[in-house]
């Protein structure tokens, strides 16, 4: 074999392992920013947001307790404890896709649609009829105050929510009364008035998972 050709084999392996990895290529190797969107269609605003010099996206692909909510939380403020640098500092951007769609609902969805029971989740002895990770308990203190998407968005954290899998709770909308007969466009804003304030709804999860990396954000499997 060649040089050159053993040259060009390792380093496909390398970019291969670290694609694997979840690994964010160095910004030499990464592709060079994106143009502009071609129409309104999506809101990519939240591209210009990330401007911090920690950045990291976590995918949510399950709904696991809104685990991946609490780790991006915490790694935000786990950067801070160490390096005492300011939450402007960091760029945390959470993306809900998948079966972990509910968590970007209000409580208002859960209740309504049971999804609690749908999920198996319980508060005490009861199927959940609000989103656990909605906003804070009553009684929370900080930091555990903040670790919820009404908090996290508030506080500059990005949330991602994707399409393909919201188009699941607009069917919920369309079809929960057989004797309503509703349009996607009406089913639709219905499930858009119950999606939590702040949450930016994308083509799909996996889109927003790349297009946040491309930005330099390093992955993290969240849930």
């Amino acid at each position: 074999m060649s040089t050159r050709r053993r040259d060009f084999l390792s380093a496909l392996g390398v970019g291969a392992v670290a694609a694997a990895a979840g690994s964010p290529l160095s910004a030499s190797d990464r592709n060079p920013r994106l143009p502009a969107p071609v129409s309104d269609k999506w809101d990519m605003t939240w591209v210009e947001r990330i401007k911090g010099k920690h950045r990291a996206v976590f995918d949510s692909p399950e709904v696991h307790d809104g685990v991946a909510m609490f780790r991006a939380a915490l790694w935000r403020d786990q950067v801070k404890e160490v390096y005492g640098v300011e939450r402007s500092q960091t760029s945390p951007v959470l993306v809900i896709r998948h079966s972990a769609i509910p968590l970007a609902m209000k409580g208002a969805y859960w209740e309504r649609f049971e999804a609690g029971k749908e999920l198996k989740m319980k508060n005490g002895k009861k199927w959940r009829i609000d989103n656990p990770i909605e906003a804070a308990a009553p009684d929370a203190k900080p930091p555990w105050s903040d670790y919820n998407l009404t908090s996290f968005i508030a506080q500059g954290g990005i949330v991602l929510a994707c399409n393909l899998a919201f188009g699941q709770v607009v069917s919920q909308y369309r079809t929960e009364d057989k004797k309503i007969k509703r349009t996607s466009a009406e089913a639709r804003a219905m499930a858009l008035a119950d999606l939590i304030p702040g949450v930016i709804l994308q083509p799909s999860g996996f889109f927003a998972v790349v297009r946040a990396q491309e930005e330099g954000c390093s992955f993290m499997m969240g849930s």
